[in-house]
This record gives C-alpha cells, structure tokens and sequence, in this order.
C-alpha cells in the first residue's frame, strides 16, 4: 500500500514520529495522574464533566480549577494553528520544529514546579502541552489519528480490523497494524511514566524531553535534506 503525503509532512506523518508522540502521550497522561493530583492532562471530556457537575454542587473553587485547565487546552490549540499559519513553508525551519521546542520548554517548566498546591499550574501547562501535539500532529501514513487522546485510535483500530475480517483488503489489515502500533506505544509510554514517576516524582517529567529532542532531530534532519 502506498499512501502520498506532501514531502514536507512526509517524516511527521510518518509511523516512526507517530509512535513516539503516542509515547509522550502516554507518559505524560500518568505522570500527571500520579504526580500531580491524579488527573490525565490529555483530554478535556473528564473535566468538562466535573466542571458541570461542580457547577451543579456551587464548588466555584473547583469550577475555576476545570475552567484553568479547558482554557489551557483552548490556548494550545489556538497557538499551534496561528504558529502554523505563520510559519509554515519556512525556509529554514518547519513550523513544527517550533511546535515541539515549546513542549519540550513547557514540560522543563513543569519539572521545576513544586508538588502540592501548584499542581493546578503543573497541569494547565501539560494541557498546554498536549494541545500544542494533538493539534500539530495529526495524520500518521494520511490517516488520521491522535497521540493524546485514545478513544479515536480504539475505535479506528477495530473499524479497521472487521473491515479486514469481511473484506480481506489488504489496506484494511496494514491500516488496523498502524493503529495497533500507535496504542502499544502510548501503554508503553504509560507503563515507563508510572516507574519513572514513582522513582523521581514531579522531576519525572524531564525525561520524557529525550524523546521530543528525538523527534525535533529527526524533523530537523528531514527540512536539511530537502
């Protein structure tokens, strides 16, 4: 199966890419469950809930917390779309490079934020975070899929696979592996977040920038080629 993608995206759509981004996905989803306060920072559905059910018990303290969070996640988004509108088709640099350089300065800021009472901050930022690469990376191999939030992949992975056990198109089989792929990862990433979190606490976090330093080298690379 030969899927076409533009040269410029055509290592960030990559599988290789996809599969580390789900990496950080899963590292950073329970690192800030068991380090900050046992929330996931990924997806807004859980605190869009609590922050109706909050609503509803007249918990303005909680209300303003979730609000933080979703507004965070909202900024993320809104910046990585106006980076891309900017910067995009630089000659030098590619828009994502720039991407993933603020993740990988949020995430330090992170690591120096002290547990406890500003893990409200903590958090905002790892929404910031996860924003920023749930908008910025958005296609592995010209399908689309997530590296931050899951539910998406799940159903892809199984769409797929019964397309395959009716149809036996070969595309339907390489497509459902993707998505198989990208899920380990991002359990994987989970798996090495919770003994990495468990280990060094709220300094965890750190870590997980070799892997974006991975990621920013190889798109590095890809724009020098070209």
């Amino acid at each position: 199966m030969i899927i076409k993608v533009s040269k410029e995206d055509k290592l960030s759509e990559s599988l290789l890419i996809g599969m580390l981004l789900a990496f950080v996905g899963g590292y950073l989803d329970i690192y800030s469950y068991l380090a900050r306060g046992k929330v996931f920072a990924n997806t807004q559905t859980g605190n869009l809930v609590l922050l109706g059910y909050n609503i509803a018990q007249g918990d303005m303290k909680k209300v303003i917390y979730y609000l933080l969070s979703i507004s965070a996640f909202i900024v993320g988004v809104w910046l990585a779309k106006i980076i891309e509108h900017k910067f995009k088709g630089g000659r030098y640099f590619y828009w994502l490079h720039m991407i993933v350089v603020i993740e990988i300065s949020a995430l330090f800021m992170v690591m120096l934020i002290p547990e406890g009472a500003f893990n409200v901050l903590a958090n905002m930022i790892l929404s910031f975070v996860c924003a920023m690469q749930v908008q910025s990376f958005r296609k592995v191999n010209g399908k689309a899929y997530s590296t931050v939030m899951f539910t998406g992949n799940l159903k892809n992975l199984a769409e797929q696979a019964s397309h395959y056990y009716i149809t036996k198109e070969t595309e339907a089989l390489e497509t459902s592996l993707i998505y198989l792929s990208i899920i380990v990862m991002f359990v994987m990433g989970g798996w090495l977040g919770a003994l990495t979190t468990i280990e060094y606490h709220v300094k965890a976090v750190g870590l997980i920038n070799i892997v974006l330093a991975i990621v920013l080298i190889l798109l590095y690379q890809e724009k020098r080629k070209k």
